[in-house]
């Protein structure tokens, strides 16, 4: 009988292992994912932040534009 409980146990050793390693690697995954969430979260936000610097340029030089171009004469 004791040696059937060993051999129950041998077979049980590797089950547990696989196991083991296939919850680490997707836990790694999760890891990989959540980064790469936050990455993608950090670019988005950059790339808005230079739409806005962009669009204020614009306005400005519009303005600017507008102050140059612009006459004391009114149109008849």
């Amino acid at each position: 009988m004791a040696a059937d409980d060993i051999a129950k146990g041998a077979q049980a050793r590797p089950a547990i292992a696989m196991a083991s390693v296939i919850i680490a690697l997707l836990t790694g995954g999760c890891a990989v994912v959540a980064v790469t969430d936050a990455a993608v979260s950090v670019a988005a936000t950059v790339v808005k932040v230079g739409a806005n610097v962009v669009g204020g340029a614009v306005d400005v030089a519009r303005v600017g534009v507008r102050a140059v171009t612009s006459s004391d004469e009114t149109k008849k």
